[in-house]
Parts: C-alpha cells; sequence; structure tokens
C-alpha cells in the first residue's frame, strides 16, 4: 500500500514506521492515524518487531490543530472514537513487540501515543508533554489510562494540570519510558534493541504482553492461573526446546518465532 503521510521499511524482521509530516512535526492529522493503523496491522502480519519513530527533529506533536479541528464545531468525540480508538488498539493488540524510537518532542496524543507502546526508548533530547490543558482540554488518546499506570497518580496528575515538558532522563526516572540514550547513539541503540527482539521468541514475547496487560485487572489468583496457561503453551514451542538446548551447549539460541 502506498503511503503519504509515513514511511514504512522492513529489514530482519523489524517494522519500521516513520511518522513523515516533519513540516509540522509529524503532527497527527485523519490520514496519518488512518496509515498508522494500516501499517501497524499489516506489518504485524509478517514482521517479529514493530518500531514507531518520527522524521525530523520531533516524535510527534500531537493532534495536527490545523486538520479541519475548528473550536465551534469540533466533533472530539467521533474524531477519538472513529480514528484515534483504531490506531491505539492496533498497538495495543499488535502480537509481536511495538516499540517507540522518540527522537524529539512527543507532545499531547503524541506522547500518548508513544506511551501506547510495549517499550518506549527516547534520545536524551526528546521531551514529553501532555499539552492538552494549554488548549483547554483533559489528555486523551489513552493517555489518562496509561500515565497513571506508569508513574503513579500524583505525577500524572501535576504532569497534565501544569503540562510541563518532563525531559528523557526525567521521564526514565519516573518509570514513564525504559530508557533515554545520548542523541548521538540513539538511532545506532534503538535499531539494535529492535533487532534482539527480532531474533527473540516471538511466542513467548506474545504471550508477556497478554500477561503483563490482564495484570492490571486480574486478582492475583486470576493472574497466577493465566500465567500457569500461558507457561504451559510456550513449553510447547520449539523455541523453547531451541533455548534449552541452547543453554545446555552454551551458545546463543536461533528462535524460529512465530
Amino acid at each position: 500500500m502506498h503511503y503519504d503521510t509515513i514511511r514504512v521499511s522492513h529489514e530482519n524482521g523489524v517494522a519500521t514506521i516513520t511518522l513523515h509530516r516533519p513540516e509540522v512535526k509529524n503532527a497527527l492529522n485523519t490520514q496519518m492515524r488512518a496509515e498508522i493503523t494500516h501499517a501497524v496491522r499489516d506489518a504485524s502480519k509478517t514482521a517479529r518487531v514493530v518500531v514507531l519513530t518520527g522524521e525530523g527533529s520531533a516524535f510527534c506533536s500531537g493532534q495536527d490543530l490545523g486538520d479541519g479541528v475548528n473550536a465551534n464545531t469540533a466533533d472530539l468525540e467521533r474524531t477519538l472514537r472513529d480514528e484515534y480508538e483504531p490506531m491505539l488498539y492496533a498497538i495495543h493488540d499488535c502480537p509481536v513487540p511495538t516499540v517507540a524510537a522518540v527522537n524529539g518532542a512527543a507532545a499531547g496524543a503524541g506522547a500518548s501515543l508513544a506511551l501506547s507502546c510495549d517499550v518506549v526508548i527516547a534520545s536524551e533530547a526528546a521531551i514529553f508533554v501532555q499539552a492538552f490543558s494549554r488548549i483547554g482540554l483533559i489528555p486523551d488518546a489513552g493517555g489518562t489510562y496509561v500515565l497513571p499506570r506508569l508513574v503513579g497518580l500524583a505525577r500524572a496528575m501535576g504532569a497534565a494540570l501544569f503540562a510541563d515538558e518532563i525531559t528523557a532522563a526525567q521521564a526514565v526516572q519516573w518509570g514513564m519510558i525504559y530508557e533515554a540514550v545520548p542523541e548521538g547513539d540513539f538511532e545506532a541503540h534503538w535499531r539494535a534493541r529492535a533487532a534482539h527482539l527480532a531474533k527473540g521468541p516471538t511466542v513467548a514475547y506474545r504471550h508477556i504482553k497478554e500477561a503483563m496487560h490482564a495484570s492490571y485487572d486480574n486478582t492475583l489468583e486470576q493472574q497466577l492461573g493465566l500465567e500457569a496457561k500461558l507457561q504451559n503453551h510456550c513449553g510447547q514451542t520449539r523455541d523453547f526446546k531451541e533455548g534449552v538446548l541452547a543453554f545446555l551447549e552454551k551458545r546463543k539460541p536461533r528462535y524460529e518465532g512465530r
């Protein structure tokens, strides 16, 4: 499929989706949301890891306020339900690991987009901003769901109310993201991380995601039962057998995946 607002590349099991509207700091418009949704769903069929990153100086500046948004006529509920939710579910439901490689500012819905991925790796030049209150809105695109779970209610509330810029280093300290990497090393680092996941046990990764997501709502009893069920499935895979054999033979495993 031809895309206009994103670029998609595939290499050694890694599907990289690059937001490509640098002239507006990769702001999300209707077309971009639809293209991200399609690209993630399509990549998840064949890739072993999906990476989202941005072109230019920003990761994503959030909603494109020039994309037909009028304060007098905006139907924001329709936009969120019909355009944002399919994109977020595509990422959440992706059966392979998703990585946000945050190269620059991630603001508003752009921050929510990054935090919807399984792992966030940021350049030390990146910032995260819950910018919604600056224009009289609440955090959306999953922001009020994921942020308190990552950083706790006190920090999530402060970030949303004050709309302060949170540096990548601060985001790591808060537990908002996984890594902050020096700007000069950033691309090589996230590519190496993605390559590592692409060579890993894909079935196990899928079940890790399933178990982690379920843990928010499960009781201990339910979670232990789910762990046992998923672990049994992993134990029947060739990847498990290969992992044990490689350990015993003191070599790196060669996982088939998928």
